[in-house]
């Protein structure tokens, strides 16, 4: 699990910044200190809303900037945060219009001052979160699209500075006539800079570093470091505070550093995640002043009460206490009408949706399908990347749903695995993958046709330049349109097939010139990496002298090297020494080779990530004499036992099989095809396997007991290559995650 996913601190501390936001509401240690009061609402319960900002920073922002780095971004995450915030914001100010009234808030309230209250100051006193949140993240995410990190932190700091000086160092700014005249002005158009402009970005900004600022600081430096920036903020805020400084008491210099220290403690806890948890602390933010009116109102119907209201500590804890369980209350009432008609909420109806997508029990029953061992793809991972030099990733071919497993599933699957860059063949497969919240690089190997460039800068899609002439009337397109492509340059080193020759360099260089192409990569294909035979490597030495002579060329004629790549699966087996920045690995991913020959020299190290099954459909008697299948292609010599299974040559099974050429797997047993393979069905002959029976699985790729059927075996039988039987099989196979063995 990353450390993104182990978020239980994060959640945890939720709670507890939301119950010191109560403390700010209802400063609990005003009977007994006046200074400890102080210290605790106005110093220590201020690093509440900071967090609640980073965390929306680390989780909703930071992938589109992450993204935005890699030129392929994807914004939907943010807009549908956003939404959901204000869904929430109108949800709350429906909740206090009639406290809001009780309180006499909204006396005198005109036109202007509606309007500064809700983009500003929020509708009650704790309501300017939303606001603020939503400016914050449009103001975060208008500089990620165009500004690296080090100037968002730059802006967002010169920003909180701006709002010291209308804050807790007012006292200041009231002392400079151009500065008073000015914060004055200010002033009328929200009544605090503790809002989305000043307040939120640098909190913002830091929650997108967050995970930059894990690897920097040890855990020693997060303990020290918080307990110096933290005492360095006390005598801060003291030191204003018996001054009378401050106009408003939330912004302090030294409060970033000490946020920055406390979240990476609290990041570093290693827990599970507690969802629930973060509703939880959401409803006690919206809820509490409720409560606390709800309660002063009470106090003056029931004697009693006054007792509760009168006592600042015990008002906290009571307050607290009853936002707490409202709190809950409100998510146990959220969750049941939210249900659906088979009794599960709407999250969960979504996650069932998600594992019967993915696979599970939901297939039970399906005609044909595909398990993917998704322990096996782990496995492949990790042997390929620790096969790479420094400094290289893998860049896996999810092309032709990533040979036949699934493109989505798959795709998904190695993101959770630290992989973020993928290469595809055509746009629509792009197209699909971004559609589906892939959010890593999109790098189009193959030619897109011009009426479809539009989809290349919708989509954040990488496309290859295939040759000199295609660069020139992208670049033109670009141009006309007011558009800028992000590019790989395809180099011909001796593929002859796609790609700019390797000798025009002036071409090359043209391409690398084009304003309206961003170059972030160069490759080349290396055509007879798999085959180690003398002429083919040497051919293959050729090649890779061609790229590096390229590459120096560049370097020497004033270019910054983009990224490169040369090798693919059999080029990170045969010739591990390569580099580059990224390793096409497509077939070998999938634990499989070309061959049966080259799979056997990496058996123990590759692992099949797929497992193609069928089920039995009916089960028949066939008479000496009779014919099965079309054509009467098959004649009994005997009186046998046949089944048919519910899979053809739609669903990819070669029909070169026909006629004995291939088997399946019953029971671990063999079952030879016979007759023709039709477009949806097969027949075998069972006459030697005991009991079979319909609803029974047939075993066409995989383990089943003692016998195995490798995709390579397949190929071999069919005069084709794995790739291409992967490769072929039809949409209509369902896939489904599963880590078992055999049938």
């Amino acid at each position: 699990m990353s450390q993104k996913q182990k978020s239980g601190g994060l959640d945890i501390f939720r709670i507890i910044a939301a119950l010191l936001v109560i403390s700010i509401h209802t400063l609990p240690f005003s009977g007994i200190s006046e200074n400890l009061d102080f210290f605790v609402t106005r110093i220590v319960a201020r690093v509440a809303v900071p967090f609640f900002f980073m965390v929306t920073g680390q989780y909703i922002l930071s992938d589109f900037y992450n993204q935005n780095r890699k030129n392929k971004p994807d914004a939907s995450k943010i807009w549908n945060y956003i939404k959901k915030l204000f869904f929430m914001y109108i949800i709350s100010i429906i909740i206090y219009i009639p406290i809001g009234i009780y309180a006499g808030h909204y006396r005198g309230l005109d036109l202007l001052g509606a309007l500064k209250m809700l983009l500003f100051d929020g509708t009650f006193y704790h309501l300017w979160y939303f606001p603020a949140c939503i400016i914050g993240v449009l103001l975060v995410y208008g500089m990620s699209r165009w500004l690296d990190i080090g100037m968002m932190t730059a802006i967002a700091v010169v920003l909180y500075i701006v709002g010291l000086l209308g804050d807790s160092y007012y006292g200041l700014t009231v002392k400079v006539p151009a500065l008073n005249v000015i914060y004055n002005a200010m002033f009328r158009v929200f009544s605090y800079t503790r809002n989305g402009f000043f307040f939120a970005p640098v909190f913002l900004v830091l929650g997108i570093r967050s995970e930059e600022y894990s690897k920097k600081i040890s855990g020693a430096g997060r303990l020290v470091g918080l307990l110096l920036s933290f005492i360095l903020m006390t005598v801060e805020g003291f030191a204003l505070h018996v001054n009378g400084m401050q106009r408003h008491d939330s912004m302090y210099v030294f409060l970033p550093a000490v946020m920055i220290f406390l979240y990476q403690l609290l990041f570093a806890i290693n827990m599970e995640p507690k969802k629930q948890l973060r509703r939880l602390s959401t409803w006690i933010y919206i809820l509490h002043p409720a409560i606390i009116v709800i309660l002063r109102a009470a106090a003056k119907l029931v004697p009693a009460a006054v007792h509760v209201v009168g006592n600042s500590l015990l008002n906290f804890f009571v307050v607290s206490a009853v936002s707490v369980f409202a709190a809950w209350l409100v998510n146990v009432v959220v969750n049941k009408f939210c249900r659906n008609s088979d009794g599960r909420n709407a999250l969960e109806a979504k996650d069932m949706q998600r594992t019967q997508c993915f696979g599970g029990e939901g297939y039970a029953k399906d005609r044909a399908w595909i398990e993917l061992d998704m322990e096996a793809l782990k496995n492949n991972v990790t042997f390929l990347k620790n096969m790479l030099p420094a400094g290289c990733e893998l860049m896996p071919a999810v092309k032709a749903q990533a040979y036949g497993h699934g493109a989505v599933i798959i795709t998904k699957q190695l993101e959770t695995l630290g992989i973020d860059s993928f290469c595809v063949a055509c746009v629509d497969e792009a197209v699909e993958l971004r559609k589906a919240g892939v959010k890593g690089m999109l790098l189009v190997l193959g030619y897109t046709h011009p009426r479809e460039w539009d989809l290349l800068s919708k989509y954040g899609i990488t496309q290859t330049i295939v040759d000199f002439e295609y660069a020139v009337r992208l670049n033109d397109y670009g141009i006309r349109n007011h558009r800028k492509f992000h590019v790989h340059v395809g180099v011909d080193t001796g593929m002859h097939r796609l790609g700019e020759r390797s000798e025009n360099i002036d071409g090359i260089c043209s391409i690398m010139d084009m304003k309206n192409l961003k170059v972030d990569g160069i490759f080349t294909h290396l055509s007879a990496d798999d085959s180690l035979k003398k002429k083919d490597v040497e051919f293959t030495l050729k090649q890779v002298d061609e790229f590096e002579k390229l590459k120096k060329e560049l370097t020497e004629r004033g270019y910054i090297l983009p990224k490169t790549h040369i090798s693919a699966s059999y080029g990170v087996l045969n010739y591990p020494k390569l580099g580059g920045d990224y390793a096409r690995v497509g077939i070998a991913l999938y634990g499989v080779l070309s061959t049966a020959q080259d799979e056997e020299a990496w058996k123990d190290k590759l692992f099949p990530v797929l497992r193609l099954k069928a089920r039995v459909s009916s089960v028949r008697e066939l008479n000496n004499g009779e014919c099965a299948g079309y054509g009467m292609a098959f004649t009994a010599r005997k009186d046998m036992k046949i089944a048919a299974l519910s899979i053809g040559y739609a669903d990819g099974l070669p029909r070169e099989l026909s006629q004995g050429r291939g088997y399946v797997l019953i029971a671990g047993k063999k079952a030879p095809i016979i007759g023709r393979i039709c477009m949806d069905q097969t027949i075998v002959d069972v006459s030697d396997i005991a009991c079979v029976k319909s609803g029974d699985i047939a075993v066409i790729i995989g383990r089943s007991g003692d016998e195995c059927i490798n995709a390579s075996q397949l190929a071999e039988e069919s005069g084709t290559i794995t790739n291409e039987i992967l490769s072929r099989m039809g949409a209509r196979l369902k896939r489904t995650i599963s880590a078992k063995q055999g049938a």
